[in-house]
């Protein structure tokens, strides 16, 4: 008889008022629970993975994007030179990702903004109705915790290019460890040679 597997997944404290996973407590506590009731019930061969994947990665990155554009109309907009392409989890299922106004972390979040990408205005937004300070245009925008969803899920559609990736070292000093694709790179799989475009 072929064995059952069971695969784990650990969220990630995305708010800051969120708690914390502790994967050892959980490990414990799964351990525990696998002996008091699948031991019993004959069930012992039961295999337990888990995928930390989000849990390893999703802290230790970051989307920085600078506010490009604003909108006033029944609501406020503040629109990003990142969009989708960048971070797609928010537009494809409405999670949460905080997001930091640098330089402006101590003044007080009293303007309710969407911040959007340039994709599409109906769902290419980072954050709805999401409470900051007061964003100007040139101001840096920090979503965090994008280090399991940014690039490794980072997409061309309508042509965006994928961005830079800069690595913050434990130092404090940051190094360029991916370039940010070129239009030449966009199209350096395409073979159009047999199309005659005279």
């Amino acid at each position: 008889m072929k064995k059952q597997a069971y695969i784990l997944s650990f969220g990630v404290d995305y708010k800051p008022e969120d708690m914390k996973n502790d994967i050892a407590i959980i490990g414990e506590g799964v351990h525990k629970k696998f002996d008091e009731i699948l031991v019993p019930a004959g069930m012992g061969d039961v295999e337990i993975y888990t995928e930390l994947g989000r849990y390893m990665l999703a802290p230790y990155g970051a989307l920085v994007a600078t506010a490009i554009h604003e909108k006033h109309i029944y609501k406020e907009y503040i629109g990003l030179d990142a969009c989708a392409a960048n971070l797609m989890r928010p537009a494809m299922y409405g999670s949460y990702h905080h997001v930091t106004v640098l330089g402006k972390e101590n003044e007080p979040c009293d303007h309710k903004y969407d911040i959007t990408g340039g994709l599409c205005e109906n769902n290419d937004k980072f954050a709805i109705d999401r409470m900051l300070p007061k964003i100007d245009l040139g101001d840096i925008v920090y979503i965090h915790d994008t280090g399991a969803h940014g690039f490794s899920m980072g997409y061309n559609y309508n042509g965006k290019l994928r961005s830079a990736e800069v690595l913050l070292c434990e130092d404090g000093s940051h190094k360029l460890i991916r370039r940010a694709e070129t239009p030449k790179d966009y199209f350096a799989t395409f073979d159009f040679s047999e199309f005659d475009l005279a």
